[in-house]
């Protein structure tokens, strides 16, 4: 059989659960290539052997394509992991699978924990049709720009957050899809301290102003979907044409993208726009 690249899932918190057909395979494989070599290590050595590793990550993605390539070519079987859960799933690799497949080798995925997922079991919102947007902007105008684009979505909403963006999450998801949409929070999910939070937004911003710990750890949001035909009104043009432009977005494009959004003209949103990127500058 000729060489593979071995997709592998590892745990995203509690170390039992790793299945056994991923250390069979870590085990097996010549070569892992992973996104913190340190993470990765800790693994092996509590699951009781080592591997030869490589680091494989945002910054040097792109580079490592080649030698896995190489690798590959070699006879070579190897697997790609990242620091938890799934890989390519908020985490590096698309660029790496992408050219392994080009190249005609074949690709394995192990399966095994994913946050979106075990978040969506136990959340208590719909299932069956879900919308998985990862981490959004770090600056709050982009994240009200994706929030209103999003404000009318009817299925279930996920994202990915952290301990140091998540106050400010809130308060934009608030801003733009309203203080009683129904929210869940996941918080360090399988590992000791394990919290769901359910309620309104706004409730669930006041009760993490108040509570340090919910500040803390990594956390899954799930937003439940628009149930209701909102008014082209009540979608906030002008909020949205400033996060736009404040993302330094051409104004023909930014009054585009705003009008996919709202349904309102773009011939009138680009005049508007216009207006406003004079006073910005």
């Amino acid at each position: 059989m000729s060489a593979s690249l071995y997709c592998v899932a590892t745990p995203i918190g509690n170390l039992t659960d790793i299945t056994e057909r991923a250390i069979k395979t870590l085990k097996e494989v010549e070569k892992i290539y992973a996104e913190d070599t340190r993470v990765t290590l800790r693994l092996l050595t509590h699951l009781g052997f080592q591997k030869p590793l490589v680091s494989l990550h945002d910054h040097n993605e792109t580079a490592r394509v080649t030698q896995v390539l190489a690798d590959l070519e070699q006879g070579l079987n190897v697997a790609l992991v990242s620091d938890a859960g799934t890989p390519l799933i908020s985490d590096p690799g698309y660029h790496l699978v992408k050219e392994v497949a080009k190249a005609g080798f074949r690709i394995v995925p192990i399966p095994g924990a994913c946050a979106i997922i075990a978040a969506l079991s136990a959340a208590g919102l719909a299932t069956d049709r879900f919308v998985f947007e990862g981490f959004l902007s770090a600056k709050s105008s982009a994240r009200q720009a994706s929030f209103a684009q999003l404000k009318t979505e009817t299925r279930t909403l996920i994202f990915y957050e952290s301990s140091h963006r998540i106050e400010g999450f809130l308060e934009d998801l608030v801003a733009v899809l309203g203080e009683d949409r129904e929210l869940v929070i996941g918080r360090e999910l399988t590992k000791l301290y394990e919290s769901f939070y359910r309620d309104t937004a706004q409730n669930l911003l006041v009760r993490l102003r108040h509570d340090s710990d919910m500040q803390k750890g990594e956390f899954v949001v799930l937003v439940k979907g628009c149930t209701e035909v909102l008014e082209e009104s009540s979608v906030n043009v002008e909020l949205v044409l400033q996060a736009l432009l404040e993302e330094e977005i051409p104004v023909n494009q930014a009054a585009k993208i705003a009008a996919r959004i709202t349904g309102q003209a773009k011939n009138k949103l680009y005049r508007q726009a216009m207006e406003m990127s004079k006073s910005l500058s």
